[in-house]
């Protein structure tokens, strides 16, 4: 598959980075470590870039989240315990630290300078130094910390807890929380966000499908329940839905259905939007991004499909054969060496404009 590349700067590698293990400590989908796939190539293994990340008995850690900044040629990784930042180039850590209540899923600010790193669903959020991993404060909501969307001019950072339904809004300029949206039905898990910042959209607890805020208002504006499927037991998180994502260009969000290993796709440009679509997988999904491009998506279950004609275009394997799951993975793109662009873990809007 080349997914266009003829078309782009043949100078241009796109390569996909796995964050292992990416599904709690589970070995078996692809093993420990950061593994490269070459996108335009069919998604070939490239290599596996060593982790550090390791309890006391030299066992890997659950693998929490994955950011990068291609300005500053880093990519960071959080276990349970720990964050550690690699240097995109030379592949080697710059710094590996553990920081007080756990880590869990983060997100880095657009000049990669910042980033908010959730406690292990603990009370607050440490507002760390990127470069230097030095603590620059800690913000306490109390929410049972989680899931983290820095937006995309930089000015606001979005805090969902587990242990709450309320999504939380800290301004930038001095790292206070300034505003709430919600509450919402029961408790907040995975969630995205609109380009411009009005929108959020949002997984809760025991809902197969999701429901929307007015990141502006705070108010919950609507509830959407997926048509034609039934919940049922989960393998993992507890909720029939984990996993949402928008297009890049909003017109569609894509949303995560577990017990029926599928995805369900919903007209975006309708509010609230409308079910169109449904793309069978080979597991059971618990998270979806995309390309930077947008002409493909990333399930957690190592599928990947072309989003203009819904097929599994490649399945992820590693250097064993073995398959790859991930909830923890982006696109980094290089030219001559050097990092030029880096996708997001989270699959948020990127339109601006109002």
């Amino acid at each position: 598959m080349t997914s266009g590349a003829a078309t782009r700067d043949a100078g241009l590698k796109r390569y996909l980075y796995v964050a292992e293990p990416g599904i709690r400590d589970y070995l078996e989908y692809g093993g420990h470590g950061l593994i490269v796939f070459d996108i335009d190539h069919g998604h070939r293994f490239v290599k596996r870039i060593p982790l550090r990340g390791l309890n006391e008995k030299g066992v890997p850690l659950n693998v929490k989240g994955v950011c990068a900044n291609a300005g500053t040629g880093r990519i960071y990784v959080s276990t349970t315990k720990t964050l550690t930042c690699l240097d995109l180039v030379s592949e080697k850590p710059v710094w590996e630290k553990a920081y007080e209540g756990g880590c869990d899923r983060m997100s880095m600010s657009p000049d990669g300078k910042v980033i908010y790193l959730p406690s292990l669903e603990s009370d607050h959020w440490t507002v760390i130094d990127a470069a230097s991993g030095q603590v620059i404060k800690k913000i306490a909501p109390k929410s049972g910390a989680h899931n983290t969307v820095y937006g995309l001019d930089g000015k606001h950072v979005y805090l969902a807890g587990l242990k709450a339904p309320i999504l939380s809004i800290s301004d930038t300029r001095d790292h206070s929380i300034t505003r709430t949206v919600g509450p919402f039905s029961a408790n907040i898990r995975p969630f995205t966000v609109n380009g411009s910042q009005t929108l959020c959209f949002v997984n809760v607890n025991e809902l197969l499908g999701f429901e929307v805020g007015d990141l502006e208002s705070g108010k919950m504006l609507h509830r959407v329940e997926v048509h034609g499927f039934k919940p049922g037991p989960t393998k993992r998180h507890g909720c029939p839905s984990h996993g949402i994502a928008l297009t890049p260009d909003e017109k569609e969000l894509w949303l995560a259905d577990a017990f029926n290993r599928a995805l369900h796709i919903f007209d975006a440009t309708a509010m609230p939007p409308k079910q169109m679509d449904t793309i069978k997988l080979r597991d059971e999904p618990g998270w979806v991004t995309f390309s930077i491009d947008g002409k493909l998506a990333y399930p957690s279950t190592g599928d990947v499909i072309d989003t203009a004609t819904r097929k599994i275009v490649a399945e992820l394997k590693d250097e064993e054969g073995r398959d790859v799951q991930s909830e923890k993975l982006l696109e980094i793109d290089f030219k001559d060496g050097k990092p030029v662009k880096a996708g997001d873990q989270f699959g948020l809007g990127r339109v601006t404009r109002r």
